[in-house]
């Protein structure tokens, strides 16, 4: 179910200039949720971006009925994830996670999008750990009043992303040998 893909640098593109050294990164598209009519669209955004045709490995994703899911690792340039979440973000009713590793004195990134929460974009440490920039916190601060302390526990989720993860788990961990159980109609 994993496809590869190694575009490292688009053939299109003027070579690196001489002495210039071409600055790859890789990371890994998440597609946990895609209806199936929707699948070759994908393929076809995510060709755009890697300049060559990607055929995707489909599952069946049993959580939600009628969707497919994939998974890619990819080897591009620097700032291919921001590419793809950006061609994928339009596909509005689909689940997915995109990363780029930390790579050349770049800090990594990850996305994440899911229909009800939008599009989440975290800095990402080389232990992989979430990063929060110094301004990010003090403009939550800045904004709280000083006796919300649950107010800011809520900004503090989202700033690392909770809410996505708490919604992206059950599509994490359902594949073609999981024993999750889905249940419908239930209460």
């Amino acid at each position: 179910m994993t496809v590869v893909i190694d575009v490292r640098r688009d053939d299109r593109q003027a070579p690196p200039r001489a002495g210039a050294e071409e600055l790859s990164a890789h990371g890994v598209l998440f597609v946990h949720s895609c209806a199936s009519a929707v699948a070759p669209h994908l393929e076809w955004a995510l060709a755009r971006v890697f300049g060559t045709a990607v055929n995707v490995d489909w599952a069946s994703q049993p959580i939600a009925p009628g969707s497919v899911r994939a998974e890619i690792i990819w080897h591009g340039p620097q700032g291919t994830a921001a590419k793809i979440a950006s061609a994928l973000v339009s596909f509005s009713t689909m689940r997915f996670e995109v990363s780029e590793d930390p790579s050349a004195g770049v800090e990594g990134e990850r996305y994440a999008f899911t229909p009800t929460l939008g599009l989440f974009r975290a800095t990402i440490g080389s232990h992989g750990d979430v990063l929060v920039h110094e301004d990010r916190l003090r403009s939550l601060l800045a904004g709280a009043r000083p006796d919300d302390v649950s107010g800011v526990n809520d900004e503090i989720h989202r700033l690392i992303g909770t809410p996505w993860d708490d919604e992206l788990e059950p599509f994490r961990i359902t594949h073609e040998d999981s024993t999750v159980r889905v249940l419908h109609e239930v209460g």
